[in-house]
C-alpha cells in the first residue's frame, strides 16, 4: 500500500533523473525506481488486479510533461507483459484516456510527443487485440497447443486475426524506426540516459516482435493452404515489408551495447519464409527472445528512503531491505534452476520443431501423391470414355457398311440376272436371224423389217443395260472402298483401344504402387506422431517436476516471509492501540481534573465530535473486519484506530466541558456517561491488542454509549436551533403575513358570530353579547393595527441595518432577534384564534366568561412581547416606533374593555339568576351555608393546585422558548405568585379596572426574553 501510495512521485523521481543528468544521486534514484517498478508489478499480484495502480495513475500531470507520459506508456507495457492476468481487464476502461493523451502529445508536434502518440497508439491496439482473443495472455507467451488451437478454426477468423496481427507488429516496428530515427537525427548514444530514457521501452518492444513473427508465419501458412494464392497477394507483400523492417530492427539493437545486457535478440532468416511452398515450413525455426535474468546489486542503505510517515514507514523501509537480502541468498538457485528450465525448453522445443517440420513434409507428400492419384484417376476416366465412343461409332460404321454391301449385293444379282437373259435373247436373235438368212427368202423385206426393228431395241436395251451395269459397278467400287476405309479406321480404334487398355494397365500398377507408398507414409507418420506425443509428454513431466520443485521453494520463502508480515504488522497495531489507551486515559483524566471545569463546550460543537465518532466506529468494523480477512495488511486498521481514538477523546472531553453548562442533573448523567465511554473504550482497545481477543472485539458497548452522549447532547440544543438561519428571513415574512391575516379573519368572524348572537338571542343576553363581541372587535381591530405598525417597524430597521448585504444576510445575523420576533407573531397570531374560539362558545353558552379574561391578558402579553422585540433594533426617535407604541397602548386599552366587558356581563347574567332565599327555613339555610363552605374549599385546594400547574407549564413554556432555568421559583412550588394574572377575579365594580393588574406578568415576561436575546446577541 505504501508503495501505491508514492506511484506518482516515483514517475516524477524518475523525470528528474532524466531531465537532470548531473544529479549525484541518480545512480540511487535509478535503483530505487527499477525496485519499484518490481513492487508495483508485485502489488497487481497480491491484490488480483491494478485498481489501485490505475487509482493513481489518473492523477499523474500527462498532458504537462511529454516524458512523464513516456513513461507511463512503459510502466503501463510492463504490467500489461509482467503483471496480474487482470491488469488487462481493469486496463480496459482507460484505453480511452491513453488514446487522447497519444492525441494531445501528437497534435504538439514534439520530439517525445511524437514517439508517446505512437507508444500510446501501439498500448490501445495490444489492449483491444487481448482482450479480443483471451486465449493469447499479454506477454504474448502462449503455448503451441494453444495456439494451433486458436487457428484452427472458421478461416474467416483466421483472416481478421491475421490482419489485427499484421497492423499490432506494424505499430510496434512504426514505434522503435521513429525512436531509432531521432536518436540518429540528434545524434544521442544509447549510453547517455537521455538514449537510456528512450531505449528502456524498446526492450518490451523486441519481447512482442517474436512472438508476433510467429503468429504471422503460422497464420499465413495456415491461409495458404486454404486460401487461393491470388487472394493472399497484399498479405504477402505487407509481410515482407515488416519481415524486412524488423529484421533491421534486430540487427541495429544488436548491435547496441545497451540491448546486450539486457536481452538476447535472435537472428531471422535472409528471406522470409515461401508461403506458396507448404515444404517450406519445415524449415522455419521459431525466433526466441530470451532475457536476461542477471540483475545489478542494489545497496539497499540506497533504496531504504525516508518518506516522511514516521515510525510505521520506517518498519515497512527496513522489511523491504530485510526482504531483498532473503531475496538475493534465494536468487542464484532460482537463477540456476530457470537457466536449467530454459534450456531444456529450448531443446525440447527444437526437437518438437525438428519433428513437426519430418510431419508436415510427410503430410505435404502425401497431399501431392493424393493430388497425382486423382490427376491419373480422371485420365483414366476420359480414356474409358473415349473408348466407349469409339466402340459405338464402329459398331455403328460396321452396321452402315453391312446394309450398303448386302443392298449392292442385291443389286449385283439383279443386274447380273438382267444381263444374262439379255444375252439368251441376243443369242436367240442372232440364231434366229441366221437361220432366216440361210433359208428361204420369201416374204423377206417384211420380216427383215421387224428383225431390225426389235435388233435396234434390243441394242438400245442392252447399252441402257450396260450404262446401268457400270454405274452400279461404280456404286460399288465406292461402297467398297468406302468399307475398306471404314475397316481401316476400325483397325486404327482398335490399336488405340489396345494402347489405351494398356495405358490403363500401367496407370493402375502406378496407383496401386502409390497407394503402398501413402500408407507406408502414413505409418511413418503416426509412428513419428506417437514418438513425438510419447517425447512430449516426458518433458511435460520433466518441466512439472522443476515447477512444482520452483513451486515448492516459492511457496515456503512466500510464508516465511507473510508471516514475518503479519508478526509486524500485527506489532504495529498494538503500537497504535497502546497509544490510543493512552490517549483515552488522557481524556479521562481531564473530566476530573479542577483545572478542567472552566472550559466550557457547546452542545452543537459535542453532537459534531459524537457523530464522527459514530462514522468512525463503523469505518473501525469495517477495517476490523478487513484486517481479519487479511492480516498482512494493518494499514487500514490503524489508520481507523488512530481517528478513532483521537475522536473518541475529544468525545470526552467535550462531553465534560458542555456538563459544566448544563442543568445539575443533566451535567451528572452526561460526565457519568463520558466515563463509561472511556470504560467501554478501553476494553475494546484492549481486545484488539491481544491476539487471542481481537476476533471477537466488538465496539457496540461503545457505540451505545456514544449515542447516549449524542442524544443528551441534543436535549441541551436550544429550541429552534434546527431552524437554518437562511430560512430566518422567510419565515419572519411568513408568521407576520399569517398573524395578520388570522386577525382579519378573527374580525370577520366576529361580525358573524354578532350576527348570529342577534338571530338566536334577546334581551338582557343580547345586550351582553353584543357588548362582549363589539368590544372583542374593536380589540381585534387594535391588533390588526399593531401587526402593521410592527411589520412596517421591521422593515425599516432591516433597510437601516442590512448596508450593503442583503436581507436575508441581516437575518442570519440577528438570528436572536429574529427568533423572539418570530416567536412573538406566533404567540399573537394564536391569541387572536383562542380569542374567536373563546368568544364564539360564551355567545353560544358553551364556554366561559373566564375564558375570554384569560385570552385578553395572553394577548396583552404577546403584544408586549411583540413591541419589547421590535424596541430591541429600532431608534429611539423612530417615528414608526412611536406608532407602534402608540398602537401597543390602544390594544392594552381595549384588552382592558374586553375584560371589563366581560365582567359585567356575567354580573348581569348572575343578578338575573340570583337566588331566591326567603322559602328556607333555618335549618336548610345551615345546611346549605355549610355545603358551600365545603365547596369554597374545595375550590380553594383547586386554585392553589392549579397556581402550581400553571406555574409548572410557563416554566415549560420559557425552556422550549430558549430561556434554561436550573429550578423552579419557591413561590411557584410553595406559595401563589402575586403577579400572575387572577384566573377567578373578585367581582369589579364598573369602573374601568387597572391594566396593572394583569399586565404585569406578560410584561416581565416579554422584557425578560428581550433581555435575554440581547445578551445572547452581545
Amino acid at each position: 500500500k505504501v508503495i501505491y501510495d508514492r506511484t506518482p512521485d516515483a514517475f516524477k523521481s524518475s523525470y528528474s533523473i532524466t531531465s537532470n543528468p548531473h544529479t549525484i544521486k541518480k545512480i540511487r534514484y535509478l535503483k530505487f525506481a527499477i525496485q519499484l517498478m518490481l513492487y508495483i508489478i508485485l502489488g497487481t499480484h497480491k491484490e488480483g488486479g491494478a485498481v489501485t495502480f490505475w487509482s493513481h495513475a489518473v492523477s499523474l500531470p500527462l498532458s504537462s510533461n511529454a516524458i512523464l507520459s513516456w513513461k507511463f506508456c512503459h510502466v503501463v507495457h510492463k504490467l500489461l507483459r509482467d503483471g496480474h492476468p487482470n491488469t488487462l481487464r481493469d486496463s480496459r476502461g482507460h484505453t480511452a484516456s491513453i488514446r487522447q493523451m497519444g492525441t494531445l502529445w501528437g497534435n504538439l508536434h514534439d520530439r517525445y510527443g511524437h514517439i508517446v502518440a505512437l507508444y500510446a497508439k501501439l498500448l490501445c491496439i495490444k489492449i483491444d487485440f487481448h482482450l479480443k482473443h483471451l486465449e493469447i495472455p499479454p506477454n504474448l507467451e502462449t503455448p503451441e497447443q494453444v495456439l494451433d488451437k486458436a487457428i484452427a478454426i472458421d478461416i474467416n477468423k483466421v483472416f481478421d486475426m491475421t490482419s489485427e496481427v499484421l497492423e499490432y507488429m506494424e505499430a510496434a516496428l512504426k514505434l522503435q524506426e521513429t525512436v531509432f530515427r531521432q536518436m540518429e537525427s540528434s545524434s544521442t548514444s544509447s549510453t547517455t540516459p537521455v538514449g537510456k530514457c528512450r531505449l528502456a521501452p524498446l526492450v518490451l518492444v523486441v519481447q512482442d516482435c517474436g512472438p508476433l513473427y510467429h503468429f504471422l508465419v503460422k497464420l499465413l501458412f495456415k491461409l495458404h493452404s486454404r486460401i487461393p494464392l491470388d487472394a493472399l497477394l497484399g498479405h504477402r507483400e505487407r509481410f515482407r515489408e515488416q519481415f524486412n523492417s524488423l529484421t533491421q530492427f534486430f540487427e541495429r539493437a544488436r548491435g547496441m551495447e545497451f540491448f546486450k545486457s539486457i536481452i538476447q535478440i535472435p537472428d531471422l532468416p535472409d528471406e522470409p519464409p515461401n508461403f506458396l511452398r507448404a515444404a517450406s515450413f519445415a524449415d522455419y525455426v521459431k525466433p526466441v527472445v530470451v532475457q536476461n535474468e542477471t540483475f545489478p546489486d542494489f545497496d539497499e542503505t540506497d533504496t531504504q528512503l525516508d518518506f516522511g510517515e514516521g515510525n510505521y514507514q520506517m518498519v515497512n523501509t527496513s522489511w523491504i531491505g530485510q526482504t531483498l537480502k532473503e531475496l538475493e541468498v534465494v536468487k542464484p538457485e532460482l537463477e540456476l534452476i530457470k537457466v536449467e528450465a530454459q534450456r531444456v525448453v529450448v531443446q525440447l522445443q527444437s526437437q518438437v520443431n525438428t519433428l513437426e517440420s519430418e510431419l508436415e513434409d510427410q503430410r505435404t507428400h502425401k497431399q501431392m501423391a493424393l493430388v497425382e492419384n486423382e490427376c491419373l484417376r480422371m485420365e483414366v476416366e476420359n480414356l474409358r470414355a473415349q473408348t466407349a465412343v469409339a466402340a459405338s461409332i464402329q459398331a455403328t460404321v460396321e452396321d452402315t457398311a453391312q446394309i450398303h454391301f448386302s443392298r449392292l449385293k442385291e443389286k449385283h444379282a439383279e443386274l447380273v440376272s438382267k444381263h444374262a437373259d439379255l444375252m439368251r435373247k441376243v443369242k436367240t436373235i442372232l440364231l434366229l436371224s441366221h437361220i432366216l438368212l440361210t433359208n428361204s427368202g420369201w416374204n423377206v423385206s417384211l420380216p427383215e423389217l421387224n428383225c431390225n426393228f426389235q435388233l435396234e431395241a434390243q441394242r438400245a436395251e442392252i447399252e441402257r443395260l450396260k450404262q446401268e451395269l457400270a454405274t452400279e459397278r461404280a456404286e460399288i467400287s465406292q461402297v467398297h472402298n468406302a468399307l475398306q476405309s471404314k475397316e481401316k479406321a476400325g483397325d486404327e480404334l482398335s490399336s488405340v483401344l489396345v494402347g489405351l487398355q494398356a495405358e490403363k494397365e500401367t496407370l493402375l500398377r502406378t496407383v496401386k504402387d502409390q497407394e503402398a507408398e501413402i500408407a507406408s507414409l502414413r505409418q511413418a507418420a503416426q509412428l513419428h506422431q506417437t514418438m513425438l506425443q510419447q517425447e512430449r509428454e516426458r518433458h511435460q513431466r520433466e518441466m512439472t517436476a522443476l515447477h512444482n520443485q520452483l513451486q515448492e521453494k516459492v511457496r515456503k520463502t512466500r510464508d516465511l516471509l507473510l508471516q514475518k508480515l503479519q508478526d509486524e504488522q500485527f506489532s504495529l497495531l498494538q503500537c497504535a492501540v497502546v497509544e490510543a489507551e493512552g490517549m483515552v486515559l488522557d481524556a479521562v483524566a481531564k473530566v476530573d481534573d479542577p483545572l478542567h471545569v472552566r472550559c466550557i463546550s457547546t452542545p452543537d460543537y459535542l453532537i459534531n465530535r459524537a457523530e464522527l465518532t459514530l462514522a468512525s466506529i463503523d469505518k473501525m468494523q469495517q477495517s476490523h473486519v478487513v484486517y481479519l480477512r487479511n492480516m498482512d495488511d494493518a494499514s487500514g486498521l490503524l489508520r481507523s484506530v488512530t481517528q478513532f481514538s483521537h475522536l473518541i477523546s475529544d468525545t470526552i472531553v467535550n462531553g465534560a466541558g458542555t456538563a459544566h453548562s448544563a442543568p445539575t442533573d443533566q451535567a451528572d448523567r452526561l460526565t457519568d456517561n463520558c466515563r463509561d465511554c472511556a470504560t467501554h473504550c478501553l476494553q475494546y482497545l484492549k481486545e484488539l491488542k491481544l491476539k487471542a481477543t481481537l476476533p471477537r472485539a466488538d465496539p457496540t458497548a461503545v457505540r451505545f454509549v456514544v449515542q447516549r452522549i449524542l442524544n443528551q447532547g441534543q436535549d441541551l440544543r436550544p429550541r429552534g436551533a434546527d431552524v437554518q438561519k437562511e430560512e430566518l428571513a422567510d419565515m419572519v415574512d411568513k408568521e407576520m403575513t399569517a398573524t395578520s391575516t388570522a386577525i382579519e379573519d378573527a374580525v370577520l368572524r366576529m361580525d358573524e358570530i354578532l350576527s348570529q348572537a342577534r338571530r338566536d338571542s334577546s334581551g338582557v343576553k343580547l345586550e351582553v353579547n353584543q357588548s362582549i363581541i363589539g368590544s372583542c372587535s374593536d380589540l381585534m381591530k387594535a391588533i390588526h393595527m399593531l401587526v402593521t405598525s410592527a411589520t412596517d417597524l421591521q422593515r425599516d430597521i432591516v433597510e437601516s441595518g442590512r448596508g450593503a448585504g442583503s436581507v436575508k444576510d441581516f437575518y442570519a445575523k440577528n438570528s436572536c432577534w429574529t427568533e423572539g420576533l418570530i416567536s412573538a407573531s406566533k404567540a399573537v397570531g394564536w391569541g387572536a384564534t383562542q380569542m374567536l374560539e373563546s368568544a364564539d362558545k360564551v355567545v353560544t353558552d358553551r364556554g366561559k366568561y373566564e375564558e375570554l379574561i384569560v385570552c385578553s391578558h395572553e394577548i396583552a402579553a404577546s403584544t408586549a412581547q411583540l413591541v419589547a422585540a421590535s424596541k430591541v433594533k429600532a431608534d429611539r426617535g423612530n417615528r414608526k416606533l412611536q406608532t407602534l407604541q402608540q398602537a401597543s397602548r390602544h390594544v392594552n386599552d381595549m384588552a382592558a374593555v374586553v375584560v371589563s366587558s366581560t365582567k359585567s356581563g356575567q354580573m348581569q347574567i348572575e343578578n338575573k339568576n340570583s337566588m331566591d332565599f326567603s322559602s328556607m327555613s333555618l335549618i336548610k339555610l345551615k345546611t346549605e351555608e355549610m355545603d358551600s363552605q365545603v365547596k369554597v374549599l374545595e375550590l380553594e385546594k383547586q386554585l392553589a393546585n392549579e397556581r402550581i400547574r400553571l406555574g409548572g407549564l410557563r416554566k415549560k413554556h420559557y425552556e422550549i422558548e430558549g430561556i434554561s432555568t436550573d429550578s423552579p421559583p419557591e413561590s411557584a412550588v410553595n406559595s401563589f405568585d402575586s403577579s400572575l394574572p387572577t384566573v377567578f377575579p373578585d367581582p369589579p365594580s364598573m369602573e374601568l379596572p387597572s391594566l396593572d393588574m394583569f399586565t404585569l406578568d406578560p410584561i416581565f415576561r416579554a422584557f425578560k426574553e428581550m433581555s435575554i436575546s440581547v445578551c445572547v446577541e452581545v
